[in-house]
């Protein structure tokens, strides 16, 4: 099969590799209807994530199961499925407390490179869900969105206890922002208030519900929210980027008492104690549990209730993967789908 190897930053490759092959009874193979490049992948594609060897790329996923382990009970071939980018037993006390992505048994997906043909997820009948059928072309998007992004800004929206009656402030205009802002929406908050400075963004997010849009950062940007809310600050906030501005702006924006839901993977992030602790706030976050969520977002997205592939604004076929690596580090798109 054919898929995605980055050799150094800046230098991704669009490479024959070896099919996957069934390892482990619980593993599953699938066939790709669609992959796509995550800002996440940008860390390493950046250099900011040193990358000491070729290693394939990509995890988040949808596709047609091919071949089942032995033990495999759940999932059958030919179904079509939606994965988390930690595969999970699902079974153990961390899972069953919500935090697939800590499961005692957790195996990163993207070790095997899901930007490619071919896919092994292991521990299959706790990553995988199926879907009610086999869907239509135009569900793809979402349901690939429902893999990573929509799952990480649907958390990123519950740790911050969005809801109704909240103000909800969202830091970060990337996928993950955006579908936050959808996810704080549909979690019923009253007010959603997205902090970007980008106008393509800023029309889906307003179109995913945002109310306000503030363009500020930094100190700025805390000042515009606590002007937008009495001096006090939102009741929610979202930090979906990963760095110390944006962690300290999300923290610095909510007020006494409320909660930070913290998705953006964090770099150099150091949060002062002192800051911390005249705060009073709740902070909460860390990788998605994607898998929590996997069974409620399929069937939004079957329903037609949401349309997050609306962030996927650039589509390339799986050989043009490097173009899409480069179209997202220049902000010229904000998400890519690649089809193979």
């Amino acid at each position: 099969m054919y898929g995605a190897v980055i050799h150094s930053p800046g230098d991704v490759r669009y490479e024959l590799r070896d099919d996957p092959r069934i390892v482990e009874p619980t593993d599953a193979i699938i066939r790709l209807a669609a992959s796509c490049v995550c800002g996440s992948d940008l860390w390493d594609y950046r250099g900011i994530n040193p990358v000491h060897r070729p290693r394939p790329m990509g995890h988040e996923y949808v596709g047609v199961v091919e071949q089942l382990g032995a033990e495999v009970a759940t999932i059958e071939v030919g179904d079509f499925v939606v994965g988390s980018f930690f595969a999970s037993d699902n079974t153990c006390a961390i899972c069953r407390a919500g935090y697939q992505s800590r499961c005692v048994q957790a195996q990163p997906v993207g070790a095997e490179g899901a930007q490619a043909e071919l896919l092994r997820v292991p521990l299959a009948d706790g990553t995988l869900v199926a879907t009610p059928g086999q869907p239509d072309a135009d569900l793809i998007p979402s349901l690939l969105a429902a893999s990573d992004v929509l799952g990480t800004g649907w958390f990123g929206a519950v740790a911050a206890q969005a809801g109704p009656g909240k103000t909800v402030a969202v830091v970060g205009d990337g996928a993950v922002g955006l579908l936050a802002v959808l996810a704080a929406k549909q979690l019923g908050a009253e007010r959603v208030i997205a902090m970007s400075r980008h106008e393509p963004r800023q029309r889906l997010a307003l179109e995913f519900g945002a109310t306000d849009i503030v363009t500020e950062r930094g100190d700025a940007g805390v000042a515009k929210v606590k002007a937008l809310t009495d001096g006090l600050g939102a009741h929610s906030v979202i930090e979906a980027v990963g760095t110390q501005e944006a962690m300290m702006q999300a923290i610095r924006s909510t007020r006494h008492g409320g909660h930070v839901g913290f998705v953006g993977v964090s770099h150099g992030v150091e949060i002062p104690g002192r800051d911390l602790f005249y705060a009073e706030i709740h902070l909460h976050g860390g990788p998605a549990p994607v898998r929590r969520f996997l069974p409620d977002l399929i069937d939004r997205i079957w329903r037609g209730e949401i349309d997050p592939g609306k962030v996927f604004d650039l589509t390339l076929p799986l050989s043009e993967v490097a173009a899409g690596y480069r179209a997202m580090d220049e902000r010229r798109a904000i998400k890519a789908l690649l089809q193979p």
